[in-house]
Formats: structure tokens, sequence, C-alpha cells
């Protein structure tokens, strides 16, 4: 989680909903956060090109109750958000083969942060699923 922030509510549930509308995603209660953190789960009908990236069941992210998300990027794509200050490396994220791209997303504060956060959600979808 993400120390010293205060989440917007709103925002907080409209990143669920733009979550929610990409095809194949349904939001959830997690099967390996917190309690209270929400799981971006893939569909059945929705093939998943690595699942090796995924840590549980079909559970590509989900969103802390403080608004910061842990997703699986690209391992480019994880360097760059870093780099830009958009995340960080889950300390798990050297552990496992496949994990090299899993991050802590930062809890946007505002609806500019909210657009660059949704997009790394529809690239972690992208990525797990091998879809564009």
């Amino acid at each position: 989680m993400q120390i010293g922030i205060v989440p917007n509510p709103k925002i907080s549930a409209e990143l669920l909903h733009q979550a929610s509308k990409i095809p194949g995603v349904e939001i959830r209660e997690t099967v390996i956060s917190l309690p209270g953190a929400k799981g971006f789960w893939i569909n059945e009908g929705v093939a998943i090109g690595r699942p090796h990236v995924i840590v549980g069941g079909r559970e590509f992210a989900h969103m802390h109750p403080d608004g910061s998300l842990h997703a699986s990027l690209s391992p480019e794509l994880a360097k760059q958000a870093v780099e830009l200050g958009w995340a960080t490396y889950h300390p798990w994220a050297d552990q496992r083969p496949g994990w090299e791209g899993f991050v802590m997303i930062y809890t946007p504060s505002n609806n500019d942060e909210l657009a660059v956060v949704v997009q790394l959600v529809l690239r972690s979808y992208q990525f797990v699923t091998g879809k564009t």
C-alpha cells in the first residue's frame, strides 16, 4: 500500500468503473490482497497469453483501499512507469520468473493522473492477455 495518501473516493470509484469497461474484465473481491481490495478479473472466456505473470487465479491487477494498485506490466513499461514516477517495483518483482514487471502503481489524485493510471491498467490487461 501507499503510505501517506488520502484517496479521493470519486477518483477510486471512477478507476473501478473504467477498469470494468475493459472487455472481459469484471471487478471482484481480491483473492490475493488485503481485505477491502478489489480484484480486476479476466473472465473465463478470455484467453490469457501470459498466465505466469498473474499472481493468483485470473486476477491480473487489484486496487487497495488507498487507491494504489498492483499490476503486471511488460518489463519495459514497468521500467518506464517507475522512472517517470508512476509506480514502484513490488518487493516480489525479482522473486519469480515473469514478475519482472510486477509494480505498485501510485494512487491517482486527480482526473489527469486517473487517465494515466487507467492506461496502465489497460496495458496490464493487454500484456497479460496478449491482446492489443
